[in-house]
């Protein structure tokens, strides 16, 4: 695999769209990292890291665990979710130059060099980053 992060966002994406309760995606110090953000934000109920060993492995592997979110109706939280900077392709941003998400309703999320932050966190902390993907 070579882009585990639009892996991960596509595995949300899947989940969300068939009303999955939770979905688990192999874990990564980044991937966990995304999943607090998500929960900071709102996008997901929780998440928590499993040991689990699939069937047919030897070896125990680690997910990550997401418990997606839904409305009161079942009407889904993220509505979207896309992958900006990839690794053909890198998208980077100063502080100054982050554009809002659907007009401020969504969020970015960028990677800096003080680690995972969104795009508003970003900008009040003044330092500018990659632009990881942006959940609406």
């Amino acid at each position: 695999m070579t882009d585990p992060i639009a892996d991960m966002l596509t595995r949300i994406r899947n989940a969300v769209g068939a009303k999955r309760p939770r979905v688990d995606i192999p874990a990564s110090k980044l991937k966990v990292e995304v999943a607090r953000i998500l929960q900071a934000e709102g996008y997901i109920q929780g998440y928590k890291i499993v040991e689990e060993t699939p069937e047919g492995a030897r070896t125990p592997q680690k997910f990550v665990r997401l418990f997606l979110k839904y409305g009161a109706r079942g009407e889904r939280v993220i509505t979207g979710i896309e992958r900006i900077s990839r690794p053909g392709r890198r998208v980077y941003f100063g502080h100054d130059e982050v554009p809002p998400v659907l007009a401020g309703l969504g969020i970015s999320i960028l990677t800096t060099s003080r680690g995972l932050m969104t795009g508003r966190e970003a900008s009040k902390a003044g330092i500018g980053g990659e632009v990881l993907c942006n959940v609406w």
